[in-house]
């Protein structure tokens, strides 16, 4: 069992910045990969971005890619979305997850474990 919190959401302008955090406890979490994924209402929820348990490998939605950056610390058990050049359409709630299958990384079904979000509001 793992249990994910969120944090980090908030107001911020076009062209700002954010980071978010995903707090992770329970056993063995470090050895999950983690993904980011967003949902506006009336849309199905997206891929944002991923890494893999040991930080070696991340992956990004290509609407994000260049302007988000995705990290770990696992000594802290904590997974971060550092988000810049904020745009309106980033405008969505936030979700971490966890899964330790070798399933896609992209897809919601692969992952187990999800926390229960935080509002990102982008304003233009």
């Amino acid at each position: 069992q793992v249990h994910l919190v969120e944090s980090g959401g908030g107001l911020v302008q076009a062209g700002g910045s954010l980071r978010l955090s995903c707090a992770a406890s329970g056993r063995t979490s470090s050895t999950y990969t983690i993904g980011w994924f967003r949902q506006v209402p009336g849309k199905e929820r997206e891929f944002v971005a991923a890494i893999t348990r040991n930080g070696g490998n991340t992956y990004y939605a290509d609407s994000v890619k260049g302007r988000f950056t995705i990290s770990r610390d696992n000594a802290k058990n904590t997974v971060y979305l550092q988000m810049t050049s904020l745009r309106s359409e980033d405008t969505a709630v936030y979700s971490c997850a966890a899964k330790d299958n070798s399933k896609s990384a992209a897809s919601l079904d692969s992952y187990a474990y999800w926390g229960q979000g935080t509002q990102v509001t982008v304003s233009s």
